[in-house]
């Protein structure tokens, strides 16, 4: 996985925040960015101040804005080395069963569903250019467990994210990586200020996760405290497992990629 070195990257949701962090850090490093966010002012203005930087408009709910902007980066860029889907808002609050289902579905469109746009649109285009390159997909800690009460479309939205992201994985060929940014909580627009602030500055989280998207990591970590959170869940899992389960050597024969592994091996054969 090492010696990965982009030229080029397209970063959704670049304008501010971590995209724009990590696109600060890539263009120091020699790498030519696309910055696609909403259009305005705030877009115009982050990629001017950035060396070589390009702006392009772009809403990742829509499906085609997504594909012109993968058009319009392989034709200004020549080619694309790193596509981060990073674009994202904060979540409805409120417990589940009082949140909107309408507005848990708009949020859906932005932080499922622009993931989803940015994997369709750019990996067939990856994949046929052949140079080495890698899609990284901006999850949350929340991909892992709930940081924060009352947050059920977000939370889902980011396990969602987890989940395609994984299976996304498994569908490319060795020169494109598939992986998931994992931030925990950084100073960000994507919430209150007052709350916000209290975060990990965002350009020491760019300092973090860049060498880990050049080392075309699976997972991009940065909170160690999320260990503790996520082993909160494994061990209750583990105890389920060990108290009810199947033993393992006595499960394999349910085991699907065991399992199908054995029927092409026999059709093979």
């Amino acid at each position: 996985m090492s010696g990965f070195t982009p030229r080029t990257a397209v970063i959704t949701g670049g304008a501010s925040g971590i995209g724009f962090a990590i696109a600060q850090d890539l263009t120091a490093r020699g790498v030519q960015v696309m910055l696609a966010d909403l259009p305005g002012d705030k877009l115009e203005k982050a990629a001017s101040s950035l060396d070589g930087a390009i702006a392009q408009p772009c809403d990742v709910s829509d499906l085609e804005q997504v594909e012109a902007l993968a058009e319009v980066a392989f034709d200004q860029l020549g080619e694309v080395h790193l596509v981060l889907n990073n674009a994202g808002q904060g979540g409805v609050r409120g417990k589940m069963w009082e949140v909107d289902p309408e507005a848990a579905r708009k949020h859906f469109d932005v932080n499922f569903w622009g993931v989803w746009h940015g994997c369709k649109a750019f990996a067939p285009r990856l994949i046929e250019q052949e140079a080495q390159s890698a899609i990284y997909n901006t999850g949350s800690e929340n991909s892992w467990f709930c940081a924060v009460k009352q947050s059920a479309a977000y939370i889902a939205a980011k396990h969602a994210v987890l989940g395609m992201t994984e299976s996304l994985r498994e569908d490319l060929p060795d020169h494109v990586h598939a992986g998931l940014i994992v931030p925990g909580w950084v100073f960000t627009p994507l919430g209150p200020e007052q709350f916000m602030k209290l975060g990990m500055p965002v350009d020491e989280y760019a300092r973090i996760v860049v060498p880990q998207l050049l080392a075309r990591r699976r997972f991009v970590v940065s909170h160690g405290y999320n260990m503790v959170r996520i082993a909160e869940r494994m061990d209750q899992l583990a105890e389920s497992y060990a108290e009810y389960a199947l033993p393992p050597e006595q499960d394999a024969k349910h085991d699907v990629q065991l399992v199908m592994a054995q029927l092409m091996k026999a059709r093979e054969g």
